[in-house]
């Protein structure tokens, strides 16, 4: 074997190594729990900034602070999400899609934390663990790792138990088994080692609170190829594609193909998890109950609340400077949130790669119009504009074509998927995306004239989503979102109604990104980020996937605190409410309307004084209060009939008989009851 070879394999372990921690970790996790964790690598990033805080930050020793890390931080973490986040969806019934809501929205709170905390900047002196240079203590601990954990959960009472919980939760309690128990330690167990991914991999990549986690997130790949199940498949597959990532890099091709070879060499984790994601079967295809469909509704609109929202909409108008630079993102990023309303919303399809039909809009509308596009001649802004959605639209049967067959936790996987290879393969390549700018059409190239025509965009688009929601394709598409095998009985075409859906959803993506596209004067890569579209759809789900009001609002709210308070406020807070969906199922808003309609009610109830005085007031008859009741009308137009009853035996007293100690008013209250061989009236 040449040097080179060598050299490249033991890279490759190394790097295969850190996916098969990963690997084991996700394995773990959703053996034990049932959820595929989205936030492991958010994770991964929080536990290497940890370690970096202690050691150059507080001047900590390097081996207190890695133990304290590794042993406290990350297991205390996977501790505290499974209590306080996944135990409620458990009491819920486990349901797949929001444990996934969830899920993402601890990926986005810790995102939108350590931007708070460290800033959005890179770190280049994150410490490193005193390992030897080559691969083999790594690869020691990972097998350690997996044949411990693989013998534990064979033979081990902890792995009976792990069966047991995983096959039937409330059977498993039934027979005296701690399921708390359970999910807490395989959560502590996967937090350990996703913290050990990221202590690994921060001193060899770039460490800012969006690469790493989305670097970790990419070999998710491994995960799914071992089905969720076998540690033994997720540790081969790691390391084979970490080697074969690393010898790709020998290859130096020429020609048109050359981009293309080396972006697959650079990125062979990403083709993984598409073919993963798009080809093998899906993981975890039980469907959403048909109670989810209904919790992403979202509550009714309030009255008056249109007119509001678009006096607020109008008031940007009279903005200046940075002011009306910063509005003109809301409505843009409103028509990109409209889509995920047609497709999550209406149709009930999880999709998580809207961010890449959104950049697409935006780069082809600078290609056509600079006229780089094969095949078409340069055509002016707003007739690029009209041409970008045309084409990006078809492509919304990259994730269309997957739902037709998949369901929650895979369709979620196949759709991330595609936005990380979109973002990867495109605009990550200096090919597709360099000299690029994007101009505002002509006319409108102030901040407020385009913003005048950006309202006009945004009411055109509200109008066709709310003119489809109610017509009778919207009704097909709530049908299939509420019960899918129902709506099929019916007679709904399922299938080309989800691929209409994701169609839609692709072009008004596009539609929003060249609007935001135009208004930053820019094609910017990292505003159509993979974690962005994860940060649009947990906004969109908190604030009512159903509600185009929702989507506007989801939109003033990522762009406002942004713009109006430290960076990451917004992340922070819409994962934080898409967190705790299992403390208010229907959402923040629907849960505080309910709480106080049951505050009012309880409010309004009688206390048992003024019950006995309505119980007087009912018979007529003066009460000791001093309250004199009026002659009770007749019912419904007959004559009321008097006489007496035959006294009662005491009866301790109740809210529904006040009267049942007290003889006197038993008797003055039997004069409107009826008698033997009486009806009532």
């Amino acid at each position: 074997m040449s040097s080179l070879t060598y050299d490249l394999t033991l890279a490759g372990l190394s790097v295969g190594s850190a996916a098969a921690l990963t690997g084991i970790g996700l394995v773990v996790t959703y053996r034990a729990t049932g959820v595929l964790n989205f936030a492991h690598g958010a994770i991964a990033m929080v536990c290497a900034y940890v370690l970096r805080q202690a050691v150059v930050e507080w001047g900590w020793p390097l081996w207190v602070a890695a133990p304290v890390t590794l042993l406290v931080v990350a297991p205390g973490i996977g501790v505290a999400l499974e209590r306080f986040v996944f135990r409620p969806l458990a009491v819920l019934g486990g349901d797949p899609a929001r444990s996934l809501v969830a899920s993402i929205g601890v990926f986005v709170l810790l995102v939108g934390g350590a931007v708070l905390v460290w800033g959005p900047g890179a770190r280049d002196d994150v410490p490193e663990l005193p390992l030897s240079a080559d691969p083999w203590g790594q690869l020691a601990v990972v097998l350690v790792l997996a044949a411990g954990v693989g013998a534990l959960t064979r033979w081990g009472r902890f792995g009976r138990e792990l069966r047991a919980v995983v096959d039937d939760r409330e059977l498993a309690v039934l027979g005296g088994i701690d399921a708390d128990r359970v999910a807490a330690a395989g959560w502590a167990f996967g937090a350990f080692t996703a913290g050990l991914t990221g202590v690994l991999l921060a001193p060899y990549v770039r460490l800012d609170p969006y690469g790493l986690p989305l670097l970790v997130m990419e070999v998710v790949a491994v995960a799914v190829a071992a089905r969720m199940r076998s540690l033994p498949v997720a540790v081969v597959v790691a390391l084979g594609i970490g080697v074969a990532q690393a010898q790709l890099t020998r290859l130096h091709p020429s020609g048109w193909a050359a981009p293309l070879v080396q972006a697959v060499g650079a990125n062979l984790f990403v083709v993984a998890l598409l073919i993963a994601a798009l080809a093998l079967p899906g993981v975890g295809t039980r469907a959403p109950s048909p109670a989810f469909g209904a919790a992403w509704v979202g509550a009714r609109t309030p009255a008056g609340a249109w007119p509001v929202a678009a006096v607020l909409f109008l008031l940007p108008l009279g903005f200046a400077g940075s002011d009306l630079h910063t509005s003109v993102q809301v409505p843009a990023l409103g028509v990109i949130l409209l889509s995920l309303v047609v497709v999550t919303g209406r149709g009930g399809q999880i999709s998580l790669g809207q961010a890449a039909y959104a950049g697409l809009g935006a780069l082809f509308t600078a290609l056509l119009a600079a006229g780089r596009f094969p095949g078409l001649p340069r055509l002016p802004e707003l007739a690029a504009l009209a041409v970008a959605v045309l084409l990006v639209a078809p492509l919304g049967l990259l994730t269309g074509w997957p739902a037709i067959r998949r369901h929650g936790l895979a369709l979620a996987l196949a759709t991330f998927a595609v936005g990380v290879g979109v973002s990867r393969f495109v605009f990550a390549q200096p090919y597709a995306t360099s000299g690029l700018s994007l101009g505002r059409p002509a006319g409108f190239d102030g901040d407020r004239a385009y913003y005048a025509l950006e309202l006009v965009l945004l009411a055109a688009a509200l109008l066709a989503v709310r003119a489809a929601r109610r017509g009778r394709t919207g009704r097909a598409l709530a049908a299939i979102r509420d019960h899918e095998p129902g709506a099929s009985a019916a007679g709904v075409r399922v299938p080309a109604l989800k691929l209409l859906a994701f169609v839609a959803g692709a072009a008004l993506a596009a539609l929003g990104g060249a609007m935001l596209g135009m208004g930053l004067r820019a094609f910017d890569a990292d505003a159509y980020d993979p974690v962005r579209g994860l940060l649009w759809f947990a906004a969109v789900v908190v604030l009512g996937a159903d509600s185009t009001l929702g989507a506007l609002a989801a939109a003033a709210l990522l762009v406002g605190l942004d713009a109006g308070a430290r960076g990451g406020v917004a992340a922070a807070l819409v994962g934080l409410l898409a967190a705790l969906v299992g403390r208010f199922p229907s959402g923040p808003y629907e849960t505080a309307r309910t709480a106080v309609r049951e505050r009012v009610r309880r409010r309004g109830e009688l206390t048992p004084l003024g019950t006995r005085v309505q119980a007087a007031l009912a018979t007529g008859v003066p009460h000791p209060t001093g309250a004199r009741a009026r002659p009770t009308p007749p019912r419904w137009g007959r004559p009321q009939t008097t006489g007496t009853t035959t006294p009662q035996p005491s009866q301790p007293p109740t809210r529904a008989n006040p009267t049942a100690t007290d003889p006197g008013r038993a008797q003055a209250a039997g004069a409107t009851m009826p008698g033997p061989g009486r009806s009532r009236a």
